[in-house]
This record gives C-alpha cells, structure tokens and sequence, in this order.
C-alpha cells in the first residue's frame, strides 16, 4: 500500500509541476503580446509534428531477403561432401542481436549430412552482420552440385 500511496504522490506533484509550467508559459507569452484579453490572441505552445510510428527502411520481407542471401553467399562446399557427390538443404533457426550478430543457431530440418549442417551453421556465423529483425529467422542453406 505504502508503494501505491507514494506513487500517488508523485503522480499529484507531477500534475502540480505541469500546471506550473503552463502558467509560466502564458505569463511570458502574456508579456510579449500584451494582457490576455485585450483582443489579442494568446498563441498556444505548438504541438510536436506527428512522426510516423513505422520505421522507415527496408520492409520485413526485403530485410529477411537480404538475410537468406548473404547466409548463401557464405555457405562453404565442405570439399569432403563435394568428393563424396554429398548435396542438400539444411534448414537453419536463430534470432539475431541488436548488433546484428546470430545468436541461438541451431539446425531445424537437417540435410542427412552432418558436414552440410555443420557448414550451414558456421554460414549463419560468417554472414554477420545480419540486418535486424525481431524474433527467430528461419533461413534455408543449399548444396547443390553443378551437375545436378
């Protein structure tokens, strides 16, 4: 009760403070238009310019684009996959910091290859900075053979 009973408090000197304010602001406004109700009007502080909520930039989409193609452009061959003609796609979770590095990597459908995997996550890795993105990203790896 004790912690309502201060807060209530504050709330009752933040509102006296704000009147206060305000009172000063007329005061000065008065002093430069003339007294209040001389037929001149008392302007009234401006609101602040409406500011779009949504960010500007890249969309969603465009951003997790961005992020499938550069986690592919660092996706390594494993050579010993390559010799033994071993391809797939790993299918890889993580959520990215706000440093834009990938954090909670972790195979969500793997390839049947342990190698590809393992070069999926280490592709994850290397593809940082990653743009941001709020939650968990799902991104698919490919190792494809030229011949196929």
């Amino acid at each position: 009760m004790k912690a309502f009973t201060t807060s209530r408090r504050h709330l009752r000197a933040a509102a006296w403070l704000a009147c206060l304010g305000l009172a000063a602001v007329a005061d000065a406004q008065e002093g430069q238009h003339g007294q209040a109700g001389q037929g001149a009007p008392v302007p009234r502080p401006s609101a602040a310019p409406h500011v779009d909520a949504a960010p500007l930039g890249p969309t969603a989409a465009e951003r997790l684009a961005e992020i499938r193609r550069r986690v592919q452009g660092a996706a390594v061959y494993p050579a010993i996959a390559r010799n033994r003609s071993v391809s797939g796609e790993v299918e890889v979770g993580f959520r990215i910091d706000p440093a834009g590095v990938p954090q909670e990597i972790r195979v969500l459908r793997s390839s049947g290859s342990a190698t590809l995997d393992r070069a999926a996550e280490r592709a994850v890795r290397e593809a940082a900075p990653l743009p941001r993105m709020l939650g968990h990203v799902t991104v698919p790896v490919r190792f494809a053979l030229r011949d196929e």
